[in-house]
């Protein structure tokens, strides 16, 4: 486990959503919108890279959603949902104007803020992992720009229209950030690499020893990424990954997300690869 996971102040914030008014959807893809919200009263809590919120839709339910922007940046908190459920459905039509509820923060972080200078820092997302890594890149490429270290952003999705945040891909990429991006299956005009995101490490001239590893999206493929990163010679130990279980009260109460020894809504959802999630992905899904 990393850094240990900060509970919400007081019943209302852990237990009792906030309401929350949408200011701004995006369509990152047929089955991704992006929502940035506001409070209605007051401002929105502080939460750090990699922890979620419990988004609900009134009437409907609730899910466990990643902030997809970054710490502290100006302007709304914005979640990333993929559309994959009734409530997930229902948040993704969510127009302008109507109003979500917002349990939160939970969970434990990307621990960026305490990278040690002069280390690469790799980011391996797969599809909407990508999406709890976003502000973490952004903070990550102001870090490089500052002399302090190189990042390696390696993404990838199903098809070339499934590749979301293009416009802050190819911004990273312009910053200086070394960008893979990979598709499983190809289509007219594509012109990049067709296969799985672990085709994308030959590419990315990183130094191992040292580096630190971020890694967000479908299990499988956290998996096989902290394998390839760890013979690519990176201490397993230094490999970080988001785990995502079926999470419904966000503070270690219900039960609904132990996997082996953790709760993931607490002891999670970033955890370390080597000696914990590399046996804990055996585990079946409850």
């Amino acid at each position: 486990m990393l850094a240990e996971a900060v509970a919400p102040a007081g019943a209302a914030g852990a237990l009792v959503p906030t309401p929350y008014v949408v200011v701004e959807r995006r369509e990152e893809a047929a089955d991704v919108v992006t929502l940035a919200i506001e409070p209605t009263e007051g401002s929105a809590p502080t939460f750090r890279h990699g922890q979620f919120n419990m988004v609900t839709s009134f009437g409907r339910g609730e899910v466990a959603v990643s902030m997809s922007s970054a710490p502290g940046a100006p302007g709304p908190v914005e979640h990333s949902i993929r559309r994959v459920g009734a409530v997930t459905a229902a948040l993704c039509a969510a127009p302008v104007g109507s109003f979500v509820g917002i349990r939160g923060p939970f969970g434990t972080s990307w621990g960026v803020d305490d990278v040690e200078d002069g280390v690469d820092v790799v980011v391996m997302a797969g599809g909407i992992g990508l999406a709890p890594l976003r502000g973490a890149v952004r903070d990550l490429v102001a870090r490089q720009q500052a002399g302090r270290g190189r990042v390696f952003v390696l993404a990838g999705a199903r098809s070339p229209d499934q590749i979301l945040f293009d416009e802050d891909l190819r911004a990273w990429e312009r910053a200086g950030v070394h960008v893979g991006v990979s598709v499983d299956v190809g289509a007219p005009g594509w012109t990049g690499v067709v296969g799985v995101v672990t085709a994308l490490l030959p590419g990315a001239p990183f130094e191992a020893a040292g580096a630190l590893a971020l890694l967000c999206g479908p299990e499988i493929m956290m998996r096989f990424g902290g394998r390839a990163l760890v013979d690519r010679g990176v201490d397993a130990g230094r490999v970080r990954v988001s785990l995502e279980r079926n999470m419904q009260c966000g503070v270690g109460l219900c039960g609904h997300c132990q996997l082996g020894p953790l709760l993931v809504c607490r002891d999670g959802p970033v955890v370390r690869y080597g000696g914990l999630a590399d046996e804990l992905f055996m585990e079946r899904y409850r």
